[in-house]
């Protein structure tokens, strides 16, 4: 299948200001673009760009006064599959676990280990298996949290999630992430596109997405608290410890959000 996704996001600042950006498609999907996602400007400005410590692309650039539009339209070709199911996926001992996973065992900026540990291991201490252990975590966390946009706070950490009990996204996955690293699994925050694509169209404005990914079964799963469900059309951007390391746009100085549009739609292909 075929996925025209984009985006178009307006900010405004009172004085230059330098910015990144996490809004290239990650180089793991690169192959797969049929149109390129080019960072674009409105006015143009000169825009470099480095893979950061996750093996992100992040754009960095200096806004100008005034209003600046970033945006892109993309085409990418999709294998149409849902997430892959593998029940049997182990979890390995932390002695077993390759070193470049060691850092998703440890707590960060909204993932609270320290604060969670006794509430994972009274939840999931019996579950035995890597899969089955995962997705209770994600069972758990998709019934603790009430999904809702009016409840996003973009300083919500995992500890509040789970006693707040509301929130978007991003916080059902930082939940998540947090229970399976106090459990030993390492988990990393992913984000990305995910269109409505094989499911019912949602109503709502569309955004980026939040998932994760934990390593079992000597490999890398994509698990999704919030929907938890396996879906089709996930397109990665970026991936990191949490929220923190994946930022759509950093500001570094005040700044006014005016417009944000994403785009996610299956595009039918033309037979010849």
């Amino acid at each position: 299948m075929r996925i025209r996704l984009g985006y178009e996001i307006i900010v405004s600042h009172p004085q230059p200001t330098p910015m990144l950006a996490h809004l290239s498609i990650h180089d793991s999907r690169a192959g797969d673009l049929l149109i390129q996602d080019p960072l674009l400007t409105n006015p143009q400005l000169p825009i470099t760009q480095y893979c950061d410590s996750f093996g992100n692309r992040v754009s960095r650039f200096i806004a100008p006064a005034g209003q600046l539009s970033l945006f892109t339209d993309a085409l990418i070709a999709d294998p149409g599959t849902h997430d892959l199911f593998y029940p049997d996926a182990i979890q390995h001992e932390v002695s077993d676990l390759p070193p470049e996973t060691l850092r998703f065992l440890l707590g960060s900026r909204y993932c609270e280990t320290d604060l969670l540990m006794q509430t994972a291991w009274a939840n999931f201490g019996h579950i035995m298996g890597g899969w089955n252990r995962v997705q209770a975590i994600c069972d758990f966390a998709h019934h603790q949290i009430t999904f809702g946009y009016g409840f996003a706070r973009n300083t919500r950490t995992a500890n509040e999630a789970f006693h707040e009990r509301v929130g978007v996204c991003r916080d059902f996955a930082h939940l998540a992430v947090t229970l399976c690293r106090c459990m030993n699994i390492p988990a990393r925050y992913c984000t990305g596109y995910l269109g409505d694509i094989g499911v019912p169209r949602d109503p709502a404005p569309m955004d980026f997405s939040a998932w994760f990914e934990a390593y079992i079964g000597g490999t890398w799963l994509t698990f999704d608290a919030r929907h938890n469900t396996p879906r089709i059309g996930r397109v990665l951007i970026a991936r990191g410890m949490d929220a923190a390391d994946t930022a759509i746009t950093t500001h570094f100085g005040p700044s006014t959000l005016e417009r944000f549009r994403v785009f996610t739609d299956e595009v039918e292909e033309v037979q010849t």
